[in-house]
């Protein structure tokens, strides 16, 4: 079964078919690899699968007490966030399908993993399902200065977290981060 709708992102709250769910995190063009092993996590728990893509583009400025999140533009100039939850969509859509456990996907906005950490605590979830980031120079650098979300995620929550590798992994004697 799919839920492809796009809902605001407090609207979780009141879902309470999604209590126990297995939450991945997704970013436009990523390995597959990471839907499909939430999915298989999802289908052991026979629990729903969430997929949720992070605006961080957006800020939340303020939450309703019915869970409603407001939130804004960090520069109104720029659209970078548009379109992208069209391509976690289009990827779930194309990667689940009607085979798999029920899912849906989610718009959060804001820092990924402070944004995911809230949603999890919303629904109860069960487990976190999250990908390495690729090699190279221009993720090294944003990976030091904005860090693992990964790794956030393990030391400001108590669920258990996933972390799927993605390409190839890096030789033993090879620097992870070359100078």
């Amino acid at each position: 079964m799919t839920d492809e709708a796009s809902e605001p992102e407090g609207d979780a709250t009141t879902d309470e078919s999604l209590r126990g769910a297995v939450i991945v995190g997704v970013i436009p063009d990523q390995s597959p690899r990471v839907l499909k092993e939430g999915a298989r996590y999802a289908k052991l728990f026979q629990a729903p699968l969430v997929v949720v893509h992070v605006d961080v583009t957006r800020f939340v400025t303020y939450e309703d007490p019915d869970g409603y999140v407001h939130s804004a533009p960090i520069d109104i100039n720029i659209a970078a966030g548009e379109g992208e939850l069209a391509k976690v969509q289009d990827a779930a859509a194309s990667v689940l399908g009607d085979a798999g456990p029920q899912w849906t996907v989610r718009q959060l906005v804001g820092d990924p993993a402070m944004a995911i950490k809230h949603f999890a605590d919303q629904i109860d979830a069960r487990l976190i399902v999250v990908g390495t980031r690729k090699r190279g120079f221009g993720e090294s650098v944003r990976e030091f200065f904005t860090g693992s979300v990964g790794v956030r995620l393990a030391h400001r929550q108590h669920r258990s977290i996933l972390i799927v590798p993605l390409g190839e992994p890096v030789p033993d004697d090879e620097e992870i981060w070359p100078a």
